[in-house]
């Protein structure tokens, strides 16, 4: 009779070498955290609350962009005796606070162009519409960069970046809009109101990174997969009875590990390693899952009552 055999084909690092993520955080911090406190003192002086809750959006930025450097940093180490699977949760971990601070800072600006509505206050149209244009300018940019940078290299927390500065995009042609509607109507309360309408888009943003992250930390199967159809295409191979202890996860995005156990229908003469590399050589071509673990079991050793 066959021994058990388990055997990792395809070896994934554990560990992630992001250059260009990296370059992209760093020109978007650089260039967020100057236009922020810009914005958050115009949006003072000139008492608008939609410059200052984009300034405050702004200020979110620079802090979930230090979270995100800190995470691809951890990203890169190797793993250690300690934690084999690396640093990579960090970046998820960051992008979860990313997604968090977005709905509530959107929760904030909302309370607060509800205390607006109740007491408006005057607003200085020139100096307002003015750091709205160099905001929109310098958010038309940084969402290029992090566009680019997303096409290069597959990054959850470069994404969540991409929605706060999309929020913070949105957010200027709002305050440039507001700006335009509140001089030429006289209609102040334009002001928090439109303030709120955005930070309702914004907060949708952040519940969408929430969920995706969470949906990684709790070692969900990956959104693009199905657990199903990559079962039928297992039980599909040649000499294969049925499998179980199916578990498809990610570490972080775009590392997908799947590890299982199968039961074949002839062990008389067959040469495991060979059914190993066709399920594994099957499962990289189709559904492009690299780190897979497979153990063979006999039946007649392995006894199961209930298989899954």
């Amino acid at each position: 009779m066959k021994k058990n055999i388990e055997f990792n084909y395809h070896h994934a690092k554990h560990y992630k070498v992001q250059k260009q993520s990296k370059k992209t955080l760093w020109i978007s911090l650089l260039l967020t955290t100057v236009f922020a406190l810009l914005e958050l003192f115009g949006g003072i002086f000139s008492g608008s609350l939609a410059l200052v809750s984009d300034s405050f959006h702004m200020i979110s930025d620079v802090i979930a962009l230090i979270f995100s450097m800190i995470a691809i940093y951890y990203a890169s180490k190797k793993p250690t005796e300690k934690y084999t699977y690396g640093y990579l949760r960090v970046e998820i971990i960051a992008a979860f606070l990313n997604g968090l601070a977005l709905v509530v800072i959107a929760i904030g600006i909302i309370y607060e162009a509800i205390k607006r509505v109740i007491n408006p206050q005057e607003i200085n149209f020139t100096l307002m519409i003015t750091i709205a244009i160099i905001g929109l300018i310098i958010n038309i940019i940084l969402t290029f960069v992090l566009m680019n940078s997303l096409k290069h290299e597959d990054n959850l927390n470069i994404k969540s970046a991409l929605w706060h500065f999309l929020g913070d995009l949105l957010n200027s042609v709002g305050v440039i809009i507001t700006g335009f509607l509140v001089k030429y109507t006289g209609i102040v309360l334009l002001d928090p109101i439109i303030s709120a309408v955005i930070s309702i888009v914004i907060m949708t943003g952040g519940i969408k990174i929430i969920k995706k992250s969470l949906n990684i930390l709790m070692e969900a199967v990956p959104e693009e997969l199905n657990a199903d159809n990559i079962r039928k295409s297992i039980l599909e191979v040649e000499n294969i009875e049925n499998i179980h202890e199916f578990h498809l996860w990610s570490i972080s995005e775009g590392l997908t590990s799947l590890s299982f156990h199968v039961i074949l229908k002839e062990y008389k003469g067959v040469d495991d390693y060979s059914i190993i590399k066709k399920i594994s050589d099957m499962l990289k071509e189709k559904y492009g899952i690299e780190h897979v673990t497979i153990q063979i079991e006999n039946p007649e050793i392995n006894i199961h009552e209930d298989e899954i």
